[in-house]
């Protein structure tokens, strides 16, 4: 029996007093039917007296069933106790160990930027204020929209794609918050200075827009950087200046300093004039000297730039070019050579002298006499050409006779 069931009460009930009453005592039960009574008197005061006893076992045995449950149930707390525990170090073991292992991550993979590192980054987000690119870094770094190109441009998403990679540079460090401010235009400008020196030293022409016209020359932009025309260096002949604003012209540099953001340009050298066309050696053509140099002068021929060497001004020693000619002279000059692949021309004074030293004491006799003396150039060029294609020819015809003479000696022999 369960501590907590019910108790049944096993005490018989008596017979109401009204079966016994004197009501009935007239009337005598028969002696088997008092003999059962009896029997049954009996036998209900023996369960009666039983009851105690079975109550007493019942309790003792539910008491001993509750002491062998705690006994068992205590070993049983106390390993899982003991299992709790060493799941918990467990996993504290295995914590401190991914903990260290991440930490050892951390130090392998730390990067440490400084400004003019140049670093590659993923854009993943693009707004006014500029592009957000994934470095590597513990945050986001910033590329501003006036960075994004060396191109004017309002918006960042005008140039870069999301997802994309790029070549950075970092030009300022921390902000506070743990982002570092990039620019492609840094590395695209020293780019295009780069191209400007080569295009310089290669002497090739490249196309040109034009910004603005002042009274000095033409203001330009090639590789997205401005540069400078001189009024002397243009070759385009327009009724208005302002007409060329908007306009592409070819250009070719003259002077590309990247320290003093300066670029100086021409536009008569690249143009197609330059080639030289109708003009050939020992032609005598008017110029305009246009500027001086420690090594000579450049000559404005007919919008074709040509160098007149200080050693080819006159036969007598000059000193200084500028004690001779200065910028707006007009004088006579003889075609040296010319070099149409390039645009380039090389003039001579000295050529036209009719004596040596005139272009210093009589330069307006040289002038007179420019002509003539182009002449008499032209006839000694072409007599000494003569004689060098009839020295070639002598030397290839005795060369041909000296090998038929071998040829008949060895048939003899």
């Amino acid at each position: 029996v369960s501590r907590d069931s019910p108790r049944r009460d096993v005490t018989p009930r008596r017979r109401p007093r009204a079966l016994t009453s004197t009501a009935h005592a007239s009337s005598q039960p028969p002696a088997s039917s008092f003999r059962r009574r009896s029997h049954r008197s009996r036998t209900m005061a023996a369960a009666m007296s039983a009851v105690p006893a079975v109550r007493a076992t019942v309790a003792a045995r539910s008491i001993v069933r509750r002491s062998e449950t705690r006994k068992l149930a205590a070993p049983s707390r106390s390993v899982a106790a003991r299992a709790i525990t060493e799941t918990v170090a467990e996993s504290q073991g295995a914590d401190s160990a991914l903990y260290d292992e991440f930490k050892k991550l951390l130090v392998d993979y730390e990067f440490s930027y400084k400004v003019g590192d140049r670093v590659s980054g993923k854009v993943f987000h693009c707004e006014s204020k500029g592009a957000w690119v994934d470095i590597g870094a513990k945050a986001a770094a910033l590329c501003p929209a006036s960075e994004s190109s060396l191109a004017e441009v309002r918006n960042a998403s005008a140039v870069f794609d999301l997802g994309e990679e790029y070549e950075f540079e970092i030009i300022k460090d921390d902000d506070g918050d743990g982002s570092l401010t990039l620019s492609i235009r840094k590395i695209q400008l020293e780019a295009a200075w780069d191209r400007c020196r080569e295009q310089q030293a290669a002497d090739e022409a490249v196309n040109s827009m034009v910004l603005s016209v002042n009274r000095g020359g033409l203001l330009v932009e090639v590789e997205h950087l401005r540069g400078f025309v001189p009024q002397s260096h243009i070759a385009v002949r327009v009724p208005n200046r302002e007409d060329l604003v908007g306009q592409t012209i070819p250009v070719k540099f003259l002077e590309v300093d990247e320290e003093k953001n300066r670029l100086v340009m021409s536009n008569r050298l690249a143009t197609d004039v330059v080639s030289g066309e109708g003009l050939g050696v020992g032609d005598v053509c008017t110029g305009v000297v246009q500027a001086v140099k420690p090594y000579g002068a450049f000559v404005d021929v007919g919008g074709v730039s040509g160098l007149l060497h200080i050693s080819q001004i006159s036969h007598d020693r000059i000193v200084a070019v500028e004690n001779v000619l200065a910028p707006g002279d007009e004088l006579k000059v003889l075609i040296l050579s010319k070099d149409a692949e390039r645009g380039r021309l090389s003039l001579s004074t000295k050529k036209l002298e009719p004596s040596p030293g005139d272009m210093l004491r009589n330069p307006a006799l040289v002038f007179e006499k420019a002509e003539e003396m182009g002449r008499t150039f032209r006839e000694r060029v072409a007599a000494a050409e003569a004689a060098a294609q009839a020295e070639e020819g002598a030397t290839s015809e005795m060369a041909g006779m000296e090998a038929k003479a071998s040829a008949d000696e060895g048939e003899e022999a």
